[in-house]
C-alpha cells in the first residue's frame, strides 16, 4: 500500500509524508504546539504548508503525562476541533488528521473533511471501533496503556519492541473484525511516558528496533517530537529539544517510517529532503 484515500485527498506513502501538530488544548505538553483561537490556528497551519507540511493532525485532549483524559468529554472535545477541521478544510488543500478516542467525534469529524482518525487508544474505547470503521477512514493506531497509569507505575516488558508489535497487530485483527480492512491501517508504536507506557530506555529500544513494525507491512506513523525520554537523555526542557527530534525523526525514517509526527515542520522536511537525496544518489 502507497497511496491512501483520505475523504478524497490522496496520500502518497511511497516517501516519507510530514505531520504537523495542532494541539487546540490548554495543556499540552509543549506550550509551543497549544492553540486555541482561530486567527492564531490558521495562521500556523499556513506557515506549516509554507513548510512542507502533508498532513494537519488536530487534537482536542492533551495526552500528556499526567493529564487526565475523564475531564474533557466528547461535547468539549467536538467543540474544540469540530470548527478548526472545517476551517483547515476550506482554507487548505490538505489530509486533515483527527486526534482522537471519542466515538462521537470520530463521526462528526468525518462528515465536515476530517482524512484520517488517529487514535493514541487504538480504538478500544467504547463504540470507537465500529464508528471508526462507518467513518470508512484511515486510521492511525497507536499502542498505549489506553489510560493513565498511576503515579510511580513502572511499565515492564521481556522484549519492548516485540510486544508493541504483538499488540498493533492484535489491534489489526480486531480492526478487520469490525469491518476495517488493512488497507485503511497505520501503525504507531507510540512513543512516550505516561499513557503511552514506556520508560526513557524503552523508548530507545523501540526506537532502535523501530524497523521491526517496518517490517509487518503496514505503513508506521512515528511520534517521537520532544517526547520527555530525550529530556532525559540530553538533560534539557522540551522547548530546547529540537536538535535531538531532528535526530530521532530521521532514525525513524531510516528504520522504516512514512509519517513523522512533529512540533518542528520545517526543520523536519530538510532532515527528510536531505536523507531522501542521499538515498537517491548515485
Amino acid at each position: 500500500m502507497t497511496k491512501l484515500d483520505c475523504a478524497g485527498r490522496t496520500l502518497d506513502l511511497s516517501r516519507t509524508r510530514i505531520m504537523g501538530i495542532l494541539n487546540i488544548t490548554p495543556d499540552s505538553f509543549y506550550s509551543g504546539s497549544r492553540y486555541q483561537d482561530m486567527d492564531t490556528i490558521l495562521r500556523v497551519a499556513d506557515s506549516m504548508v509554507n513548510d512542507g507540511v502533508d498532513i494537519f493532525d488536530v487534537g482536542g485532549e492533551s495526552t500528556r503525562p499526567g493529564a487526565d483524559g475523564k475531564v474533557v468529554t466528547s461535547e468539549m472535545e467536538l467543540e474544540r476541533v469540530l470548527p478548526v477541521v472545517e476551517a483547515l478544510n476550506a482554507r487548505f488543500d490538505k489530509v486533515i488528521s483527527v486526534d482522537t478516542s471519542s466515538a462521537l467525534v470520530m463521526t462528526e469529524v468525518a462528515k465536515i473533511g476530517a482524512g484520517m482518525i488517529n487514535d493514541v487508544r487504538a480504538l478500544r474505547r467504547e463504540g470507537a471501533l465500529q464508528a471508526a470503521a462507518r467513518t470508512g477512514l484511515p486510521v492511525v493506531l497507536m499502542h498505549s496503556l489506553v489510560d493513565q497509569p498511576e503515579p510511580g507505575f513502572e511499565p515492564h516488558y521481556h522484549n519492548v519492541a516485540d510486544e508493541v508489535c504483538q499488540y498493533l497487530l492484535n489491534r489489526v485483527s480486531d480492526c478487520e473484525a469490525a469491518g476495517i480492512p488493512k488497507d485503511r491501517i497505520i501503525l504507531d508504536p507510540g512513543f512516550g511516558g505516561g499513557m503511552f507506557g514506556k520508560t526513557p530506555k524503552q523508548n530507545l529500544s523501540l526506537l532502535k528496533h523501530c524497523d521491526k513494525l517496518a517490517g509487518t507491512g503496514f505503513p508506521v506513523l512515528a511520534g517521537l517530537s520532544r517526547k520527555s525520554f530525550m529530556q532525559v537523555q540530553l538533560g534539557k526542557a522540551a522547548d530546547e529539544l529540537l536538535s535531538g527530534s531532528l535526530a530521532v525523526a530521521l532514525m525513524a525514517v531510516q528504520a522504516g517510517a512514512r509519517i513523522i509526527r512533529v512540533h518542528d515542520v520545517a526543520e523536519t522536511r530538510d532532515v527528510v529532503t536531505m536523507l531522501e537525496a542521499v538515498q537517491q544518489a548515485e
